[in-house]
């Protein structure tokens, strides 16, 4: 896959990330923009959020137990420990000698959706509220493969937060926005029901939960790769962040995309010439008019 894409565009690191350019950028940029334009449906508001969440935020949601295998950190240097670390910065096997570090306060964004989370926190809110946005998002893997499974990437991602019925339906009708869209690019897939990549899951009684009642529900392409997910959260979040409605905690659901795994499944649908792929933009704009 990755000599193949070379041509249009892609540059791959060992260290589990993409670089993209020519055809496979604007590629990327087309795929967001659908996504996008999908998320315009229900008027959701734009946001843009940071490189990193905060640990007190995490542990609202016990992230860290959770996951402690995907998390990346942000790590400094102790003030005084820079001129030692100057001297003698990498060793003999090219890793960086670390010493004296800074307390760590921070994780960098695993998931594009905590932010909302914090941004609202303590607020009363009118639902139904909807919001879209797009991150780079890093979770650490055992292996990375290019478009597929990456230590950095792209997340857009659709939130709604209101009552319990009102997230429901916002989730099925994305799940057929999506599908919709799936079916004009021509790209095969399956829903399947699916649990978040809990760490120790057997132990873990979030885990058991969505085994019991699933929900998380994934489009999954090739067999083997999810490229989007409906997800409902139920009132976790709003608990967790005190963020409520006149009847308590609001309930919250999002629909994510990985931006890469698109362009993955595109690109094995279609090959590596530009010239034979569908266009994202106009194909969200056809199953839009038929769902008005």
């Amino acid at each position: 896959m990755t000599a193949t894409l070379t041509s249009a565009g892609l540059t791959w690191l060992p260290s589990g990330q993409a670089m993209l350019a020519g055809p496979l950028q604007q590629l990327f940029l087309e795929c967001d923009t659908a996504l996008a334009a999908l998320a315009g449906d229900t008027g959701a508001e734009p946001a843009e959020h940071p490189v990193f969440l905060a640990v007190d935020d995490l542990e609202r949601i016990n992230y860290l137990a959770s996951f402690p295998h995907l998390a990346t950190f942000p790590v400094t240097l102790e003030e005084s420990g820079l001129p030692a670390f100057a001297a003698d910065p990498v060793d003999e096997s090219g890793a960086v000698r670390l010493r004296g570090i800074s307390p760590v306060r921070n994780v960098i964004t695993p998931a594009a959706c905590y932010h909302v989370y914090v941004q609202l926190r303590d607020q009363r809110i009118e639902g139904p509220r909807y919001l879209t946005f797009r991150n780079t998002c890093v979770r650490r893997e055992t292996e990375y493969q290019p478009l597929r499974r990456q230590w950095s990437f792209r997340m857009r991602e659709i939130v709604c937060l209101g009552s319990r019925a009102q997230v429901k339906a916002f989730l099925d009708r994305y799940r057929d926005l999506v599908s919709g869209l799936l079916i004009e690019l021509g790209l095969e897939v399956s829903w399947q029901i699916a649990t978040d990549p809990f760490f120790q899951p057997s132990r873990n009684p979030a885990y058991l939960a969505q085994r019991l009642n699933p929900t998380k529900h994934e489009a999954v392409f090739g067999g083997d790769l999810a490229i989007a997910s409906v997800n409902l959260h139920e009132d976790h979040f709003g608990e967790a962040f005190s963020i409520s409605t006149d009847e308590g905690p609001v309930s919250s659901g999002c629909v994510a995309f990985g931006l890469e795994r698109w362009l993955y499944a595109i690109t094995t649908r279609y090959g590596a010439d530009p010239a034979n792929w569908p266009d994202p933009v106009a194909a969200a704009g056809r199953v839009l008019e038929r769902h008005r």
